[in-house]
Formats: C-alpha cells, structure tokens, sequence
C-alpha cells in the first residue's frame, strides 16, 4: 500500500505529533508500505493547499493520521480528506469533533449508561465568577481544571486548596476560551485501547510522583505502566465493555484509547477518548497490542487497512 503519514501541525501538540509520526513511518515501512511524510505546517506554506497539491498526496492510496490535538484532531483535516475523497486512519469528522469537545463527550457517556465523574462547563466568562457558581460549589474539592479542547494533559491542574483555583482557571484559559472542572476521582489511572471494534488489555498508569502530566507522559522513567493491569477478571470486562459502548456511542472508527480512573470502590470513572493517541512504540496503544501478541508493525497494518475498509465516494462522507 503507499501510504502518506501527515504529521506535525499547529497545535500545543505539536513535537509529541512529529515523534508519533517518525515512529509510524518507520513502523510501516517496516511492514512493506511505501511510505511519505508531510509535515502540516501552514506557517511555512505546508498547509491544506500544498498538501492537496502533492505527488505523494495524490499517489497515496491511504493517509494514517498522525496529527494531534487542534485543526488534526477536531475533525477540520478528516472533513478536507473526505472532500479530497481520499481515504485516512481513525475516526471520521463527526467522532473527532465530538471526542475534542470533553463537554459534548461527557453528556454522550452519561446518556449511554457510562459512568464520568461529575463536571461543570464554564466560559471564560464565567469561569471569573467561579466564586459565585452555586454547581461548581457543589463538586467540592479535589477539582480537575482543564482546557475543553486540549490534548496531553497540557494546561490540567488538580486544586486541592481553594486559593489554588485561581492560578488554575488563568493556566487553563490560556489554551481554551472553555473550561472544564471535574470532581477529582482518588484511584488508580488507567486506559483502554481500541482498534476496530477489538477491545485490547487494559493498562494501568502509574507516576512515580504527582499525576500523569505533560513532563509524566513524556519523560522516559518518571511513569511506571503495567498491561494487562492487575484488576478482578469481572470488572476488567465490565470496563472493556464501557468503553466499547463510549467509544461507539460516539461514532468513533479505526483505534482510539479510552482513558478512565478506578475508584478504590471498584467504579471506573471514564474521562476521555483520544481519537488520535500517540503511536510512538513506548506509547499506550502499542503498549496494549503488544499484550495480545501484536507488534508494532503489525498494529500499524491492522490501523491501515481498517483506514482503507472505510473508503466510501466524497459525496457519502460529508458529515461523519
């Protein structure tokens, strides 16, 4: 197959997008894929118009996304790839558009049965009367302050203390005109990786210090991770089963990973879905496939060729 990766992009993401899609590369090439790469970059005129212009573009007979976060992630590329009738990787406009807002992802989870700790959404507007918001009160303290629409943990912060808060609307609000504040869940982290619609081993995620941040994340020795993570048999399938239903629920496609806290009551409180997590070999999906015996390559394959499977005319894709 002679496959484009596209990667890089505007967004706050942007360096862990480059080393998601060097790995992706490198790991198709691997397989027997002829492969490319663009980095989208509309700054230095690699935007929407070159892209489309391209050899590569034209020649490829599937595009893996690589983008994270913003115009990548939001559903802006996948509805240019679907005008351009070429087919890609992941999720279609829809799902990405929904899986970005974590407001509109939460209500979509609640509404189907699936258990996220309880939030308030606040405009920046109104995320200066904090003081004042009676539903805010309500969720009490530990509270997640977080961005409506980023990715990576970047601009997150758990407040403890009351005089906290402050500090972390104004750290928020510097990524997102929208805020999200989430009761705290004390317990264990974890995530849940889907391909198709195969649900693989659940990996539990454990810093050595603090939570699972940007530095965390991406800083090779400060996260300890564990797949398939120590939990009951009964309620691993009860959790691969929620994320299953959230995951479809919002009409994601290809892979996604599903990220969720475990109560020390046994609940599982679902936070988020990635519809373009990191696929570096250290990260969490391949993490999960190589639990079930994948490797790399193999994994990357499967994502493609889910990508190529979807493939439909233009003119029925406008919308997903």
């Amino acid at each position: 197959m002679i496959i484009q990766v596209l990667m890089g992009g505007t967004s706050t993401e942007r360096e862990i997008s480059l080393k998601t899609g060097e790995a992706i590369a490198g790991g198709l090439g691997r397989a027997g894929h002829k492969v490319s790469t663009f980095d989208f970059d509309p700054s230095r005129g690699r935007g929407a118009e070159q892209l489309l212009a391209s050899a590569a573009f034209r020649e490829a007979d599937l595009v893996f996304l690589a983008l994270h976060g913003g115009e990548g992630e939001d559903g802006r590329i996948q509805a240019l790839l679907d005008l351009a009738g070429k087919p890609y990787t992941g999720s279609g406009v829809r799902a990405s558009a929904i899986c970005m807002d974590k407001a509109i992802t939460k209500i979509i989870l609640e509404y189907n049965c699936v258990e996220t700790p309880a939030w308030v959404r606040l405009g920046r507007k109104d995320a200066g009367a904090w003081r004042s918001n009676s539903e805010l009160r309500q969720l009490g303290l530990p509270v997640v302050v977080k961005p409506l629409d980023q990715g990576s943990t970047i601009g997150i912060s758990i407040v403890k203390m009351e005089r906290d808060l402050e500090g972390a609307i104004a750290l928020a609000l510097e990524y997102s005109s929208d805020l999200i504040f989430e009761r705290y869940i004390e317990g264990r982290e974890m995530s849940v990786a889907i391909v198709g619609e195969e649900v693989f081993p659940i990996v539990e995620i454990k810093p050595r210090q603090g939570f699972y941040d940007y530095e965390r994340k991406y800083t090779k020795g400060m996260t300890d991770y564990e797949c398939p993570a120590r939990i009951e048999s009964g309620l691993a399938r009860k959790i691969e089963a929620d994320a299953l239903r959230g995951y479809l629920a919002c009409g994601c496609e290809g892979f996604a990973r599903v990220d969720l806290r475990l109560s020390p009551d046994g609940t599982a409180h679902f936070l988020e879905i990635n519809t373009i997590p990191g696929m570096t070999e250290t990260s969490l999906v391949p993490m999960a496939a190589k639990a079930k015996g994948l490797t790399f390559e193999a994994l990357l394959d499967r994502i493609a060729f889910l990508g190529l499977s979807r493939a439909r005319p233009a003119s029925s894709k406008i919308g997903r």
